[in-house]
């Protein structure tokens, strides 16, 4: 590409963290990956290349402030390359025999679980979730990766013979053409392989944007997927903020943009996007109700409850950041706190950490100027997480887990979705208050029930509007045979991520009408074993 300086980065791309892994305050089991470079690259057209942008952001570790990478805001010149090679790409790479694209999937699924270490290491230095959950951010995603192995189902389109004397109809689905993905910070492996697996799986050839705040991952599976065979130009990276955003929205040659992060973005991107034509799948906010009814499991429901909204430091749309606690089931909230208080908070790489930082200085603020709005509009703050000393790592953005009880619908901490480690908690008197309560909410994200009675669960799941639903499960992230089902206030678009939902998007179908008389027949004769070229 003209103007474009290609790196010829060694094998390893978790060598990019070199100065953060040599730091005396991280342990010895990271230290085995050693960087070259300090620079984040772009990958265009199957080449790391470096960046000649002037603007630079600084990639820190949350938990130090250490500055892990530098991720540039690519130039006009830069995106235009990226968009150019996927689109050279998808002309032959739409031809490709769907086998042979399944074939590629699974020679990626292979490198991704063998590399997982490294991806997960990437995350916890730049994002700050413990590797324990950095190394579940890389599996789930590997989910999607692995169905997309098998994709070729879902590719096939309908028939019906004989519509009319001599006349077939018939469909197939086709792919879109260059297609781009605006990835989250909060899962820097999951999120990105919901999106480009898919994608390029069914035909499409993708240009992806990874958080500038933690693009390390993205890097590495980009590394991952040329070794896996994929050709050059299939899979483009490109990095920076709003000007890079606005250029996926923009661009003519992208036709569909897939997107997961906060409300203000996603509407933005949803408008802009849409206004020049293009398909927009869209994940926004959320806020995630538990109902807890009095015959639950008490132990179960307790530690679920404090897994779900507590662990990555708050920091999942999925996470469950509101209890509501029917009747009896209030008198547990003192045992809830002793639990949540045993969490161990720390730097994500220290042994036993339970969370680690949230992603930001910007982000930790936000949080607890919420936690304070509870306390100024009358609710009772039973767990406070601000102001915590982490030894070793007083200059990371921790908070710790925080209870808000006696919360009610018209407080900031309930309609805003906090985004940090805190569960705000409310009560009521039955299960039909309970129902009442969750689908006045505007989101649709995700909801869960905790009860031992199968009535109560059938009547909840029925009559709760709420796109995914648990039953005595506190996160219902549906597997990759399903779809990803938000609904309401946290969707924008009509089709879902990966399943089912998920090929349609990334496809288009075209219908043939077909008439051939009798008399058309072929005639010849050939005796060796037909073969499908």
């Amino acid at each position: 590409n003209k103007g474009i300086t290609t790196l010829k980065l060694p094998l390893s791309t978790a060598k990019m963290f070199a100065r953060l892994l040599t730091s005396k305050r991280v342990p010895a089991a990271l230290q085995r990956a050693r960087f070259s470079t300090q620079t984040t690259p772009l990958f265009i057209n199957g080449q790391f290349v470096e960046s000649k942008t002037k603007k630079w952001i600084d990639v820190l570790n949350p938990a130090t402030q250490e500055v892990v990478s530098r991720c540039p805001e690519a130039t006009q010149e830069e995106m235009d390359a990226a968009v150019a090679a996927a689109s050279n790409a998808y002309k032959s790479w739409r031809d490709t025999p769907i086998s042979t694209r399944q074939r590629i999937m699974f020679n990626y699924q292979k490198l991704i679980r063998d590399h997982t270490e490294e991806i997960a290491k990437s995350i916890t230095m730049e994002q700050g979730k413990t590797l324990a959950d950095a190394r579940g951010d890389v599996f789930r995603g590997l989910e999607v990766v692995e169905h997309s192995s098998g994709l070729a189902s879902h590719l096939m389109g309908e028939t019906v013979e004989n519509v009319s004397r001599h006349v077939d109809t018939y469909s197939y689905r086709q792919p879109l053409g260059v297609c781009a993905g605006i990835a989250p910070f909060n899962f820097p492996a999951m999120i990105p392989l919901w999106m480009f697996p898919m994608a390029v799986t069914c035909g499409n050839t993708f240009v992806i944007k990874p958080s500038e705040k933690d693009p390390g991952a993205t890097i590495i599976l980009a590394r991952l997927a040329k070794e896996a065979g994929l050709p050059d130009g299939v899979l483009n990276v490109i990095h920076g903020a709003r000007d890079t955003v606005n250029y996926i929205c923009d661009a003519p040659a992208i036709k569909a943009v897939s997107f997961v992060g906060s409300n203000q973005a996603g509407e933005y991107i949803y408008a802009r996007a849409t206004a020049t034509g293009k398909r927009v799948q869209a994940n926004l906010g959320a806020k995630n109700h538990a109902v807890i009814m009095p015959d639950a499991d008490k132990e179960d429901t307790l530690n679920a409850l404090v897994s779900a909204a507590f662990g990555a430091a708050g920091q999942r749309c999925m996470a469950l950041s509101t209890a509501v606690f029917v009747g009896e089931a209030s008198s547990w909230m003192s045992e809830l706190v002793s639990r949540a208080k045993n969490l161990k908070v720390t730097a994500g790489w220290e042994a036993g950490a339970d969370l680690g930082p949230l992603v930001s200085k910007d982000a930790k603020a936000r949080v607890e100027s919420l936690i304070q709005s509870g306390a100024d509009e009358g609710a009772k703050i039973l767990l406070d997480g601000r102001n915590l000393r982490v030894p070793k790592y007083e200059k990371g953005n921790f908070v710790g887990p925080t209870v808000i009880d006696e919360v009610t619908p018209e407080m900031t901490c309930y309609k805003e979705e906090i985004f940090g480690p805190v569960l705000v908690c409310s009560h009521v008197k039955s299960l039909d208050e309970a129902i009442q309560f969750v689908n006045k909410n505007p989101y649709g994200n995700g909801t869960a029930i905790f009860t031992r009675s199968g009535a109560v669960a059938r009547k909840f799941q029925r009559e709760i509007d709420v796109g995914q639903v648990g039953i005595n499960l506190p996160i219902p992230v549906p597997l990759p045979m399903f779809s990803f089902t938000g609904s309401r206030g946290s969707i924008r678009g009509d089709l879902n991520f990966y399943g089912k939902a998920g090929v349609h998007f990334f496809t288009q179908i075209k219908t043939i009408t077909s008439r051939w008389k009798d008399d058309d027949i072929v005639q010849g004769v050939q005796t060796s074993m037909p073969l499908l070229k």
